[in-house]
Parts: C-alpha cells; structure tokens; sequence
C-alpha cells in the first residue's frame, strides 16, 4: 500500500512539474493526487473510523494554513486596488537592476522575520508586479524575494511554520534562535544576491505589469494611505494576536479581514454598489488566485496521506539508521523539504528525538529550523512562499530550476558552513 501511494505521489509531483508541457494545471493535478493518495489508503485499512479520523485531524491544520493565505491574499489585493504599494514603489526611484535587487532582497528578508515567509512572498511580489514591466526581469526579482523570505523567516520564532512549531514544542527559545539561526540566515539570502550582483547590468524598465496598468477609478491620496496602513498593520499583529491569545494564525488573519472589509465599508458608505465596487473587499476576493489555493491543498492533503500511512516516519527512522551523524540527516531534511511539505519532515524529526539526547537550544533544533527553512527555496513548489509567488506570477516549475534552484542551493550550503563555523567557535 504504502508503495502505491508512493508512486501516485511521485506520478503527481513529476505532472505538476511538467505542467506547460502537458498542458493540464497543477491545481487539478494536485487535487487528483492527494484524493488517490487517501483513496488508497481508505481501500487498504480495515479501520474505517481511524482513517477518517487522521483526515479530518489533518484537514484541520490544513484549513489553517489554507484561510491564513486566503486572509493574506486578500488583504494584498485590497491594498493593491487602492495603489497601496505606489506608498513604497514611489520610494523606491533606483532603475538599477543590482540596487533594486538588494533593496527588495532585505526588505523580503525582514519583512519575513517580522510577518512570515508567506506574507512576505505575497507582498514583495505584488510589490515588484507594480514595479517592474519586463517579465524575465521581473521574474528573476521574484526569485530572490523566494530565497530572501525564507531565509529571513528560518531565524525568526514567527518568521516560518517549522521554526514556529520548534518554538510551540519547547526545542526552541525565541532568543536563542534568533542568535544562532540569524548569520546562517544572511549567509544565505546574502550570497546569491552577490551572485547576481556580477550578472546583473543596467536598469529594469518600471512601469509594472499589463494587469497594473487597469483603468480603474482613482483613489483618494487619503484612502490609499488609511487602507495601505490598516492592512500592514494587521498583518503585522498576526503573530502578536497568536502570541497574546494562543489562536492559531490564521483566526488573526481571519479577524484582520474582518476589520478590513468594517474599514472599507465605513471609507465607502455613502457610495452606491457600482462606483465602490473596485474597491471592495468582495472586488478582492473575485481576484486572489484560487487555483493556487486548490493546489496548495492538494498537495498539503497528499503529504499528509504519506505522513498517515508512516512513509514519512520510516523515511526518517531510515536515515537515522543509516546514516547516523545528524547534522548530516538535518542537512538532508533540509534538501528534501524541498520536495515534500517541510512540516511533516521536521514533525517526525521532532517525534524521533527526545530532550534527553537534544535538550532544549542544542544545535540539532537550530540546524533544523536553519536546514528546515531555508532548504525549501531549492525548489519553486518546497515552500509556501514559492507556492505563493509561483501562483501570483505564473513562474514555471522548469524555469526555477534552470535559473534559481542553483542560487538557491549556493546560499544553503553558504548558511550550513557559517552555522558550522559558528558551533567550532
């Protein structure tokens, strides 16, 4: 059983890959994959009951991440209907393509630390999407916001989801992760951006995409500030609402929709339907990219059938067994969350090992969180925030790989030797 699932997951990861050239979207792919996964599970147990129970337990946590980014989304969107951005872009008056690239490089970088990788990507990208006019450019812009984000939320307890589940477990102290994590972190989101400095020449032609050039009605100066403000601002208290309330993220998230969609309709009460139509929340909702969100959740259903049925657990106990060094293990984690959810992975490594051989702060949590985080960026679709960018800007599997997952990997190892460099010293 486990081995079919196996395959039908490997049969559906290979066809999203190859998505243009088989001309069937990644989203109805994934749908079919994480359906067949469970299906094949259901039709292989004798307990019923039990495999309902592990999907409605695991639909749960995926509801969670699914609303968080549909809350996002929107919230972006609303701000881009009001030209929100131009708040930043008209700052932003560099064409140079090498400072463009730093500037956008470390504001995704601590932006992620302070929201979350996710976010981060959503933001940053529709940022450059207001920026930029010439796609290949911007897509090589898009590419370094994947790496600087999750670089940037690997250090941070809030900044992404398994550093946060690290610090939720008591692996982690918020203070000691943010000093060990935060170098390698750099490192990372530094040197392939040094990399691209050398091949990067001239200047970007602004002027953003077709999509930002809409005739759309003009938006108070007034609006565009109180909307632009109120939507950074929630988004900034969603790790703080989590911290003070113990709600999951995405309840902040859900709430800050709320409170943007009371804002919008208080700026807009004396105007009929039609005339605040563009810029209403139900405008925004209309245009966030659904189609990611199906994938997104397709895919999150189809690991969670591999971490149902132990393939993920055995993966894990195999290398622990074979291999033994766990800085070594950790680093391969960290390559293979590249290719499944890195949830799951840093869930049974956290199921392995007790407090009594790593306690609380040992290294291993830290390399985790570091290999965990930043060992996403090798590939478009290992990390929500390339999930994120590859649906809002239509990036393609092949083209990450060919032109980003080498960068990508050269900050990794970069994070890897200056943590190591760290432990020596």
């Amino acid at each position: 059983m486990i081995i079919v699932i196996l395959i039908i997951f490997l049969l559906g990861y290979v066809a999203i890959a190859m998505e243009h050239a088989i001309r069937l979207n990644k989203a109805a792919t994934a749908l079919i994959t994480g359906v067949l996964c469970w299906l094949v599970y259901m039709l292989n147990t004798t307990d019923k009951h039990l495999v309902n129970e592990q999907l409605t337990t695991h639909l749960g946590d995926i509801a969670g991440i699914l609303f968080f980014l549909l809350g996002a989304m929107t919230i972006v969107e609303l701000i881009d209907s009001y030209d929100g951005f131009e708040v930043i872009t008209n700052r932003i008056t560099t064409t140079k393509k090498v400072n463009l690239l730093w500037i956008i490089g470390g504001l995704s970088f601590f932006l992620s630390a302070i929201l979350d990788n996710l976010t981060t990507a959503i933001v940053m990208v529709s940022l450059i999407r207001k920026l930029i006019r010439n796609k290949p450019a911007r897509l090589f812009f898009c590419g370094v916001v994947v790496i600087a984000a999750n670089a940037g939320g690997a250090w941070s307890p809030i900044g992404d989801v398994t550093t946060t589940m690290l610090w939720i477990g008591g692996q982690v102290t918020a203070a000691q992760i943010a000093a060990n994590v935060f170098l390698p972190s750099v490192a990372c989101a530094v040197v392939p951006m040094l990399l691209l400095s050398f091949r990067m020449r001239g200047a970007v032609e602004v002027g953003g995409t077709e999509e930002a050039k809409t005739i759309k009605p003009q938006t108070p100066v007034r609006e565009r500030n109180i909307v632009f403000v109120s939507g950074i601002l929630i988004l900034l208290m969603v790790p703080v609402f989590k911290t003070v309330t113990h709600l999951p993220p995405f309840m902040g998230m859900l709430m800050g929709l709320g409170i943007m969609w009371v804002i919008t309709e208080i700026l807009h009460h004396r105007k009929d339907m039609q005339d605040k139509h563009f810029l209403s929340v139900l405008h925004a909702l209309r245009k966030i990219d659904t189609p990611s969100i199906l994938f997104f959740l397709g895919i999150l259903i189809s690991v969670s059938a591999l971490q149902s049925v132990g393939a993920l657990l055995n993966v894990a106990t195999q290398l622990d067994k074979q291999i033994g060094n766990p800085s070594l293990i950790v680093i391969i984690i960290g390559v293979l969350s590249s290719i499944v959810d890195n949830v799951p992975l840093v869930a049974a490594a956290m199921g392995m090992y007790g407090f009594h051989q790593y306690p609380v702060d040992h290294f291993f949590w830290h390399f985790l969180a570091y290999c965990a985080g930043t060992g996403g960026s090798l590939l478009i679709i290992g990390s929500a925030a390339g999930v994120a960018a590859m649906g809002i800007e239509k990036i393609e599997f092949f083209w990450y790989l060919k032109k980003i997952a080498w960068l990508a990997f050269v900050g990794y190892i970069a994070g890897i030797g200056v943590f190591l460099l760290q432990q020596l010293f």
